[in-house]
C-alpha cells in the first residue's frame, strides 16, 4: 500500500510539471505574437513615412525648374 501515495504524487509531480511547461509555452507564444505585431505595426509606420517622403520629392522635382543644360565645350585646340 505503500506504492499508492507514491504513484498519486509522482502523478501530481508530473501533472505540476506539465502545468509549467504548458504555461511557459502559452507566455511565450503571447510574447512572440506581441513581437510581431510590434513589427507589423513598425514597417507600417516606415512604410507611410516612405511613400509621404517619395510623394514629397516627386511634388518638389515638379514645381522646381529645369536644370539650364549646359552645351558641350569646346575641346582645347592644340597651338
Amino acid at each position: 500500500m505503500s506504492k499508492l501515495p507514491a504513484r498519486g504524487s509522482a502523478r501530481r509531480n508530473a501533472e505540476a510539471m506539465l502545468n509549467q511547461s504548458r504555461k511557459r509555452e502559452s507566455n511565450f507564444m503571447q510574447e512572440q505574437a506581441r513581437e510581431h505585431d510590434a513589427m507589423v505595426e513598425k514597417t507600417a509606420r516606415l512604410r507611410a513615412l516612405r511613400l509621404a517622403k517619395e510623394a514629397e520629392d516627386r511634388e518638389a522635382a515638379a514645381l522646381a525648374p529645369a536644370p539650364a543644360r549646359r552645351s558641350k565645350s569646346q575641346p582645347a585646340r592644340k597651338k
